[in-house]
């Protein structure tokens, strides 16, 4: 797939299920392109060993980003990065180990609600991406992954039938589709809420979509032909 795609000096983000060797040496020998991968238990020595290092190592954060509180939460996100391991682990090419901490706090009641930690390996030198980069990196992936989450969750995908001619995919910009105009009206319930409110009552899909005389009048200066 990635042949038909120019991505020379480009950062390919993969979560674990890629995290592969010949993918790595596919993206930096052959595009010269760099990786960003998330490491789970698929790669259990890789795992382990940047475990270990980042346990053993406690210090302060590289770098700490606190969100603005969207969404009723308070999301904290902390990184620790190394070149300490380059020389010791088993994977082509990585430059830098990561590890990042991610803290949910309900903003209304200061309860936690989450608390995450993930490690991950990147082909790109410190010298030419800090803590920082290494962290939007990360976040870019996952705001892409959500996309996908989202639609799978509501839509169940993974369990669709429809797999001949373009079907699949004209079914899947449909929904994405109904997924973003979903999110630019910007109201307070969840996109499950809203997706089940619209269903239950047809006449509120029109209202939503304000092609109705209720949700869109007319203007007393226009003139109805």
């Amino acid at each position: 797939m990635l042949d038909a795609i120019d991505i020379q000096g480009r950062t390919i983000t993969a979560d674990a299920l890629l995290t592969q060797r010949e993918l790595a040496k596919y993206l930096v020998k052959t595009w010269q392109a760099n990786y960003h991968f998330t490491v789970k238990g698929n790669q259990k020595e890789l795992l382990s060993d940047i475990t270990l290092y980042f346990n053993e190592n406690t210090k302060d954060a590289n770098y700490i980003e606190t969100g603005t509180g969207e969404h009723g939460r308070i999301e904290t996100r902390k990184i620790w990065v190394t070149n300490g391991l380059n020389q010791y682990l088993n994977f082509p090419y990585v430059r830098q180990s990561f590890m990042i901490e991610r803290e949910s706090i309900h903003k209304k009641t200061g309860n936690k609600k989450s608390h995450e930690i993930v490690y991950g390996i990147t082909s790109i030198p410190i010298e030419q991406a800090s803590a920082k980069q290494v962290l939007q990196d990360n976040r870019k992936h996952w705001s892409v992954e959500s996309c996908h989450y989202i639609t799978d969750w509501n839509y169940d995908e993974d369990r669709s039938q429809i797999r001949t001619g373009f079907g699949l995919e004209n079914i899947t910009r449909f929904r994405r589709f109904a997924i973003g105009l979903l999110k630019s009206k910007k109201r307070k319930e969840t996109i499950p809420e809203m997706m089940m409110k619209l269903l239950l009552n047809t006449r509120s899909v029109f209202d939503f979509l304000k092609m109705t005389q209720n949700s869109n009048p007319v203007s007393v200066n226009q003139v109805v032909a």
